[in-house]
């Protein structure tokens, strides 16, 4: 990760779970696992953040709610979706009001499947997420020099 200049900051946002997930997820955060000692912090702000966890399924009511936090979180971003139902909206998938897993709204990055999904595969997938997080980091600055050559 020789681009990233400072610890990756995730935001969470439960898109209609059943919150076993969202349990998970802060399960990762606690001191048990306490992913902040590697620096790893959840911010409420898009903009501060690198990784966009979400977890439950895509519905009717939440893909703008969903859209907008993706939208408003600064270039390079990773999206993870933890959970079966934001990898493929698991068991609501024949619900009148699904649209399916995260994927349906915006690009996923990483895919963290499970029922409920396990900390240990939350982590797993947050340190995926950073080498894809530093990969597009590495585009982003050859194409900023490209253009900066272009002009």
């Amino acid at each position: 990760m020789s681009y990233i200049t400072k610890s990756p900051w995730v935001i969470h946002y439960d898109a209609s779970s059943c919150n076993g997930c969202d349990i998970e997820v802060l399960a990762a955060l606690c001191p048990g696992y306490d992913v902040e000692r590697f620096g790893i912090i959840n911010t409420g702000n898009p903009k501060h953040a690198d990784i966009f966890l979400v977890t439950g399924s895509v519905n009717e009511q939440n893909i703008g709610v969903i859209k907008e936090i993706y939208e408003q979180m600064v270039e390079p971003k990773v999206v993870v979706a933890c959970g079966v139902c934001a990898c493929s909206a698991g068991i609501f998938h024949d619900c009148y009001n699904v649209i399916g897993g995260v994927d349906q709204a915006i690009p996923v990055d990483v895919y963290a499947p499970g029922c409920a999904v396990r900390p240990e595969a939350i982590i797993d997938a947050v340190v995926a997420g950073l080498g894809v997080l530093d990969e597009k980091a590495q585009a982003l600055k050859a194409q900023n020099k490209a253009q900066k050559k272009g002009a």
